[in-house]
């Protein structure tokens, strides 16, 4: 069985992602630890707050998951997570892993922030982690969302007075912008699509 490691950079959400992926079965370990994250099948990085100080606090193994990425484990990012897989955010300063190229934006100012709630994921193409799932509801809690400079690696979008990525996919990186341990049966299917990956 293939483990999954997820990463304790002292952020919330992280104990109910651990009790989404448990649910369904598998081997999941919080480390901190960077060789206990470079030696997993994959990654996963939650996550809820602030950019900024979740960037520092993820500067510690900053660049274990960076190299482990690179070496070819996928890594799922999620709501935080996700906007910490690009370079850098409106919300405060601070470097993010730079996996994704792209900036972290906010909802424009006439929009009622945050997006909080149920709302629908429609794919672009072939996106493996919405298998099965695609044009569910899902659910978020967000007031920035991601902008790729390469459109390719925008895998699915939602509505919320603009149309936002809410997936990315380039490689082995997967991103939501949602929750999918909060998004019942289908953020369970999409966990379970992600540790599919990690068998191939």
């Amino acid at each position: 069985m293939p483990t999954i490691a997820v990463a304790d950079y002292s952020v919330g959400n992280i104990f109910s992602m651990i009790s989404a992926i448990r649910r369904l079965g598998l081997d999941v370990e919080l480390t901190g630890d960077p060789r206990r994250l470079s030696s997993a099948d994959g990654l996963v990085l939650p996550g809820d707050g602030n950019f900024g100080a979740a960037a520092k606090s993820l500067e510690p193994i900053k660049q274990a998951i960076i190299e482990t990425v690179s070496d070819g484990t996928p890594l799922l990012g999620s709501c935080l997570g996700m906007q910490l897989l690009f370079e850098r955010s409106e919300e405060a300063p601070g470097a993010g892993l730079a996996l994704l190229k792209g900036y972290i934006r906010r909802f424009p100012e006439d929009l009622k922030v945050p997006h909080m709630g149920w709302n629908t994921v429609n794919s672009k193409g072939d996106c493996q982690l919405l298998d099965g799932i695609e044009g569910q509801y899902f659910y978020f809690v967000h007031s920035f969302y991601p902008e790729p400079v390469d459109p390719a690696d925008s895998a699915a979008t939602t509505g919320y007075g603009v149309e936002f990525t809410s997936v990315v996919q380039r490689g082995n990186v997967y991103g939501t912008q949602f929750h999918p341990e909060k998004s019942g049966q289908a953020g369970a299917t999409l966990l379970a699509n992600y540790a599919r990956l990690l068998r191939r």
